[in-house]
């Protein structure tokens, strides 16, 4: 039985599970905010141009509009100045869309504090536990914030300004520069914290991952239902010439 034949078994018998890592995309999904003096992604827009009438009476469809990086999203290199003369959405590699995961679960601590940082030392006792991370995969950060679903608790704004987690400079440029990972997926709207504006470099996880050539997952839910290691994302983007990134559906194959 060839590899591809034992995995259509296993998902008609249930032993491998397909887990959605997808927000719903809608007009209510939260968004990146910006200061106000620069350009801010548009909101998601449905506008119908028939359903079973006289526009079109056997057929319902739409237009949308909306955002690069609205929702569930991937971004490409070329989405940050450093990675400015890289790979757009359209040039990524097919075979990025389909890696291994790893999950680091920091949900206690960012539960403690909502501007929790993850460091080079928290990859490190995930590896002490698990085996090394998975050479071409993700990381995948488990931190809780996707059960924030309004725009207001997503961003949550404080007197600092957006307060969420993310990962520290040290730690992106690790990620970056001498992981074998091939990029990092989150929760929250965006790939850095909510302080990261005042970070040195400002954004490091845009900065050095897109610089590096790497790759971002945004808005991912349901990652409590992943295990810590073994899981096989499949994550593909629309084909956008020119695009900084895509919307995307994600899901995660697991052994039950």
């Amino acid at each position: 039985m060839s590899i591809l034949t034992q995995l259509a078994e296993a998902l008609r018998d249930g032993s491998i599970e397909v887990i959605d890592l997808t927000a719903p995309l809608s007009s209510q999904t939260p968004l990146l905010e910006l200061p106000p003096e620069f350009g801010q992604t548009a909101q998601f827009q449905l506008e119908e141009i028939s359903r079973y009438d006289d526009r079109g009476p056997g057929w319902y469809w739409n237009n949308f509009r909306t955002g690069e990086h609205t929702g569930t999203h991937f971004d490409a290199p070329i989405h940050w100045v450093t990675g400015k003369d890289l790979d757009d959405i359209s040039k990524v590699p097919a075979g990025v869309f389909v890696r291994p995961a790893a999950v680091l679960d920091v949900t206690d601590k960012v539960a403690a504090d909502p501007n929790f940082l993850i460091e080079r030392e928290h990859l490190q006792e995930w590896e002490e536990e698990h085996g090394a991370l998975p050479s071409g995969g993700w990381l995948l950060c488990r931190t809780g914030w996707s059960a924030r679903t309004t725009q207001e608790d997503m961003i949550n704004n404080t007197q600092t300004g957006p307060t969420s987690p993310g990962m520290s400079v040290e730690c992106a440029r690790w990620v970056a520069q001498e992981s074998d990972l091939i990029g990092i997926g989150v929760e929250t709207v965006g790939t850095d914290a909510g302080a990261a504006h005042s970070f040195d470099p400002a954004f490091p996880c845009h900065s050095m991952l897109l610089g590096a050539g790497k790759y971002g997952l945004a808005q991912l839910q349901n990652l409590d239902q992943l295990p810590a290691a073994g899981a096989m994302v499949l994550a593909s983007p629309l084909k956008i010439v020119d695009g900084s990134g895509s919307p995307v559906r994600v899901v995660a194959l697991i052994e039950r």
